[in-house]
């Protein structure tokens, strides 16, 4: 809760209740509550506190649908919502516990479980106890549990993760990352030690538990803070979605893992990241820009050692090489290589008639909104890319097409 102020209408049980029970208003609120004379009218017969909730919900589950494949039907709030793991990644994670906790007599406990996306996926293979600290997330654990046809087999208590017998259990642990725990905060921390649980937490359940998985962000300073654990950077739909900390029984000592889930497939690539020597050799035909879960897991290098790829530089991520067919890099073949000269860059587009140019870049400073507002395009032309880089020590910008 946030302490500036009341809790939302969706953070209280006596409103979700009150939605559960009059489905018609969440129907309405979907279909034009938007409108002021609808909203007027719905307040006619509704108090205003399940009408804003009944509104909000209806807008949240427009987003829902972009993780869960029930996100229209599902219960959520704004800030669950958006902390939640999504389907792929949450079901990938499960396998896992599956594979490796073959035999587990107990219930996976799910701690700070949120609206139940992980505890979901878990259900498939185990019964949960999703415990969080807030009542309203239970109930969503539970509402969503049903929705997917899992009620009887989670569980719900409304307790802290600190307060969670998980001696020899099974845990999943999504730690809050607003500041101190308010849940009304805007921003993210990314530092482990201002989640909550804070780090130290995350390190005693480490050693405790006899196995498990913790969510963290992958930009936050998770390096060198879990040495007996392994670290997944998962990636889905372009992005790399969560750092997975996972320990005890279901885990790898000492391996950094990024996995790439592709529709049903699912590519993974491991191992130490510091196993691996650095290789930096000119451009070649095609360049390459591997995906972010392969750059935040530092396994650039292993990539290449695999692939036969080289650096551009030693302080770029982006590779180059013969063509191949990797899971963990954008393809893109080499048109023009140029200083990173204004002059030079977009003479270089135009020669290849470019319809519409994207601009990607990783270290080198670039604004790339105003680069492409001055490049020459041609109406009807193909699409190009524009890379700024070093190579080998030299600010560059090449055009390619993707491949």
């Amino acid at each position: 809760m946030n302490a500036a102020g009341p809790r939302p209408p969706l953070s209280e049980v006596r409103w979700l209740d009150y939605l559960s029970e009059r489905p018609e208003l969440i129907a309405a609120a979907a279909a034009g509550g938007n409108a002021p004379a609808e909203q007027a009218a719905l307040r006619k017969d509704h108090p205003p506190e399940a009408v804003a909730a009944a509104l909000t919900l209806a807008e949240l589950r427009l987003k829902a649908a972009e993780k869960f494949t029930l996100g229209d039907r599902l219960w959520c709030d704004r800030v669950r919502l958006e902390q939640a793991t999504g389907e792929a990644v949450a079901r990938h994670k499960a396998r896992r516990f599956a594979e490796r906790g073959e035999g587990h007599g107990g219930p996976v406990l799910d701690l700070c479980g949120g609206l139940g996306g992980d505890a979901i996926a878990l259900a498939e293979f185990f019964p949960v106890l999703t415990v969080d600290r807030d009542e309203a997330a239970g109930w969503m654990a539970t509402q969503n549990a049903a929705l997917y046809g899992v009620a009887d087999r989670v569980t719900a208590r409304t307790a802290s993760a600190e307060d969670a017998d998980f001696a020899g259990a099974l845990v999943h642990l999504d730690p809050d990352r607003r500041p101190g725990g308010e849940r009304g905060a805007k921003r993210r921390e990314k530092r482990l030690e201002d989640y909550a649980p804070d780090l130290s937490f995350m390190q005693t359940l480490a050693a405790t538990a006899a196995g498990g998985a913790i969510k963290v962000s992958p930009a936050s300073n998770w390096g060198g803070k879990f040495p007996d654990c392994e670290i997944e950077l998962i990636s889905h739909g372009g992005e790399c979605r969560e750092a997975t900390v996972w320990f005890g029984a279901l885990a790898d000592p000492g391996v950094h893992r990024a996995t790439v889930l592709e529709g049903d497939r699912t590519h993974t690539l491991a191992a130490d990241p510091f196993d691996a020597i650095p290789n930096v050799g000119p451009i070649g035909e095609y360049l390459y820009d591997p995906d972010p879960s392969i750059v935040r897991a530092g396994l650039v290098d292993e990539l290449c050692a695999r692939s036969g790829l080289h650096r551009l530089d030693d302080a770029e991520e982006y590779l180059t090489g013969p063509r191949v067919e990797t899971p963990f890099a954008a393809a893109f073949r080499a048109l023009a290589v140029c200083p990173n000269n204004a002059r030079r860059y977009r003479a270089a587009v135009g020669e290849t008639g470019a319809g519409d140019v994207e601009v990607k870049c990783r270290h080198l400073p670039t604004n790339a909104a105003a680069v492409r507002r001055k490049l020459p395009l041609t109406p009807g032309g193909p699409r190009r890319t524009l890379i700024f880089a070093k190579l080998e020590g030299k600010a560059s910008a090449v055009v390619c097409e993707r491949v």
